[in-house]
């Protein structure tokens, strides 16, 4: 085989690993892109002393996701838990919440169903199902220290005072001392409470998200391909130059 004819199946060969490197790329960056059922999860909370079904939507891509919740009776959806909520996912996460009494040990389904245009990315369950914790929600401590007045204070003297003995003849008296009684009647103020109040829902609010590799990856793939037919022109070049 003349020096030609190797260059340029060498060309080829080059060309072909190029193509096929920038189809991987592609392929892995449509990937990354994609909405997968993975990037959502779901469990049982309590907001103070109500139950709530919460669910998490990690996607990056920003697909629209309808979510629906049933609770569970052997096997089989026994109702639907409120109205389906749409949700638009971010890298960080955006969390929905259902509102539900739940009972210890229930089990609720989460289902997902992703659109976007005329796509369907996730058609599916969060798997596995839902499963309330073994006590129930209850209220926050908010008892406070009672602020009842303590009890009117007697205005009948002490018994010392009425019983003491007069002075001797000749001398005089001391004045009586005021009485600290009326002083010591009035109660002190109740501390105020300092109960917390339940934590608020964080709220639906969709994060900008977007693939930071998806860049690199195309990048790469073009510079593969303009190397690849680099070495195409070089081979053919070479060739011509050998046959004129």
């Amino acid at each position: 085989m003349s020096l030609s004819r190797r260059t340029a199946a060498r060309s080829v060969r080059m060309l072909g690993v190029t193509a096929a490197s920038a189809a991987l790329a592609l392929s892995a960056a449509g990937t990354a892109l994609a909405c997968d059922i993975t990037e959502f999860s779901a469990a049982a909370a309590c907001d103070g002393a109500k139950g709530v079904i919460t669910v998490t939507d990690k996607d990056g891509t920003r697909v629209p996701a309808v979510i629906t919740v049933f609770l569970e009776n052997n096997g089989a959806d026994l109702r639907q838990v409120g109205t389906a909520q749409t949700v638009t996912g971010s890298k960080k996460g955006v969390t929905v919440s259902f509102a539900e009494a739940w009972e210890p040990n229930a089990e609720y389904r989460v289902h997902v169903l992703a659109v976007k245009g005329k796509k369907t990315f996730v058609d599916a369950d969060i798997t596995p199902n839902v499963t309330t914790p073994s006590k129930a929600c209850t209220a926050d401590d908010t008892s406070k220290p009672s602020t009842t007045p303590s009890s009117t204070p007697s205005s009948t003297p002490s018994s010392s005072t009425s019983q003491t003995a007069p002075p001797p003849a000749g001398t005089t008296a001391p004045a009586p001392s005021p009485s600290d009684s009326a002083g010591d009647s009035a109660a002190p103020p109740a501390p105020a409470s300092n109960a917390p109040s339940p934590a608020a829902q964080e709220s639906n609010l969709a994060e900008t998200g977007a693939n930071s590799n998806t860049g690199l990856i195309v990048g790469i793939a073009a510079v593969l391909v303009v190397v690849g037919g680099g070495a195409v022109f070089f081979g053919m070049r070479r060739r011509g130059a050998t046959h004129p």
